[in-house]
């Protein structure tokens, strides 16, 4: 692989600019010479056989649902525009080069400071700006009922108010990308519409509603389920239910939680092979994510428990979970030793079907595409090692 040149400062920050990417595409599985010009691929050209030793490439990841990321937390409002800067920078490190930082239900104080925080970061620093591709609103406008809305506040949710999320997205100057929501709410229908109408995409999730509401909510333009197979009631009926009509919904996009607590291996492979392009990973990473075992406190007043292997859970609860640890790479390494996947496959369910959902073409794979890059082995364990992380034609993160 040959890379170099020309060094520009971003915050204090040097990042050195790629002229050239070489490896094997861990998408088409052929040997490619990529040519990067001003942020953008120029030229994809044939390279030599792959041999066992190859060097692997792949587009940039993309989270939509990030609540927090190693110790820093997007719901807490002691949070600073610094602090969103070192989550990048984190997430960068394990291939992540767009991501949508997500608040949950909360008081709506909190989410405008919040907001305003997330803006601001945005404006003081270009690398966040170029790898925060909006806001994700998951709330306040859930499901109340228990097991349902998880481990969102009671107290704060309420029904769908297009003009609540109107004045979040002037506060956010158009950032507001997502807003997450139950179609169990009376006008579900036209706050769909309001929302879609002003290029904002609708998601199902944290929910009870029926399967006649949740196909209501498809026929009025929502496009996603967020975290399928979880934020739902402990019990359901075996049919029909919310799952399988999320299912079987073609219009919906569906996001999965990989990371082996959250949902098992059947249900992951069910999804798949269901859903086929139109299912994607999420990582809904919390700010334990990247952190060492132990008991913490969360924003939300109660411990928590992180296990060594990443299962985090309540503290006087052990069976609930708390919350997400894995990042995305962890979850497509999921994907892979548990054979449900290839690695092709694992790594467009991380990019290229995340950025079809979002309406942006898949970073890195073609021509005048954006140079957002991941470099990687896979090393003698089989897991994947990042070696390298370019965004828009620079290195972020690696030599």
């Amino acid at each position: 692989m040959n890379r170099t040149v020309k060094a520009y400062k971003n915050n204090k920050q040097e990042y050195a600019e790629v002229k050239i990417v070489e490896g094997v595409n861990c998408i088409s599985g052929e040997q490619e010479r990529l040519t990067i010009s001003k942020g953008r691929v120029e030229k994809i050209s044939s390279g030599e056989s792959p041999d066992h030793d190859s060097t692997f490439f792949g587009p940039g990841l993309i989270d939509i649902q990030v609540n927090g990321i190693d110790g820093i937390d997007f719901n807490d409002i002691t949070l600073k525009p610094e602090d969103v800067l070192k989550a990048t920078q984190y997430l960068l490190s394990k291939g992540v080069t767009t991501y949508i930082p997500t608040l949950i239900t909360n008081s709506d104080e909190n989410i405008h400071q919040l907001i305003n925080i997330i803006v601001r970061a945005c404006r003081a620093y270009p690398l966040v700006d170029a790898c925060v591709s909006g806001i994700h609103l998951e709330g306040p406008f859930i499901s109340k009922a228990e097991g349902a809305r998880g481990a969102h506040d009671l107290k704060y949710i309420k029904a769908p108010d297009w003009e609540w999320v109107k004045h979040c997205q002037e506060i956010s100057g158009g950032k507001i990308k997502i807003v997450t929501f139950s179609p169990e709410w009376e006008g579900s229908s036209a706050f769909i519409h309001q929302c879609v109408s002003h290029a904002i995409l609708v998601a199902i999730g944290h929910s009870n509603a029926t399967p006649k509401e949740i196909q209501s909510a498809a026929k009025a333009g929502a496009s996603l389920s967020t975290h399928l197979g979880n934020g739902a009631p402990l019990m359901l009926p075996r049919h029909p239910n919310l799952l399988w009509e999320q299912l079987a919904q073609d219009k919906l996009y569906a996001s999965i939680i990989a990371d082996g607590f959250h949902l098992p291996d059947a249900f992951l492979a069910t999804a798949i092979r269901t859903k086929g392009e139109k299912v994607f990973l999420v990582s809904d990473a919390t700010c334990f994510s990247g952190m060492s075992s132990g008991v913490y406190k969360s924003h939300i007043g109660e411990e928590v428990m992180l296990e060594k292997d990443g299962r985090l859970s309540m503290k006087n609860s052990p069976g609930l979970l708390a919350g997400a640890t894995k990042c995305l790479l962890e979850d497509m390494q999921y994907l892979l030793d548990r054979k449900l996947v290839e690695l092709a496959e694992a790594w467009k369910m991380g990019s290229v079907y995340p950025a079809s959902f979002l309406g942006y073409p898949a970073p890195g794979i073609a021509p005048n595409q954006a140079a957002d890059l991941v470099v990687f082995k896979i090393n003698q364990k089989k897991k994947i090692e990042v070696i390298q992380v370019i965004k828009k034609g620079r290195i972020v993160f690696g030599g």
